[in-house]
């Protein structure tokens, strides 16, 4: 496609809320880099799978694509923005967000997203990313319980008061 943007914004997407915010946010971007935008999924066998051999598919691939999409859901539904691409790969998922940034312009994730260790300021794909990425990493703060109803525009304007 002739006037199909170069620039790529890749958001790391899980399937959590954060993801989707990041989706949300990668939209708002999109139209100032002049980008399209890269959702990515990635997916690897569950550490108590290491050295196990398993004679079924577990359809991991599968269960992140549908990550991959329910979130897309979440945060577009059928009006998804133009020039969308997804692409849910087989790997750590720090390597394949890292591997994507090489040619975008910027990468999206969220500061926590399904990872297990709630109390980290920050989570172990979002940390990697902003260590070791090729372009600017934009990390999306957690929404507090608080705030978990409001839109990103209420939760701005709420701190602007407080300041």
């Amino acid at each position: 496609m002739a006037d199909e943007p170069d620039a790529v914004i890749v958001v790391g997407v899980d399937g959590s809320e954060q993801s989707v915010e990041a989706l949300r946010w990668a939209a708002r971007l999109a139209p100032v880099y002049g980008a399209r935008i890269r959702a990515v999924g990635a997916w690897e066998n569950p550490p108590e799978y290491v050295g196990f051999v398993h004679f079924k598919d577990d359809h991991f691939d599968e269960l992140a694509r549908k990550h991959v999409d329910e979130a897309l859901q979440k945060a577009f539904g059928t009006d998804r923005p133009a020039g969308l691409s997804t692409v849910v790969e087989f790997g750590h998922p720090p390597k394949v967000l890292i591997r994507h940034s090489e040619d975008a312009a910027v990468l999206v994730v969220g500061r926590r997203g399904h990872g297990g260790f709630r109390g980290l300021l920050m989570g172990s794909v979002s940390s990697a990313c902003v260590a070791h990425a090729r372009c600017p990493v934009l990390v999306l703060p957690g929404r507090s319980e608080e705030s978990a109803g409001e839109s990103v525009e209420e939760r701005t304007e709420k701190t602007a008061r407080a300041d």
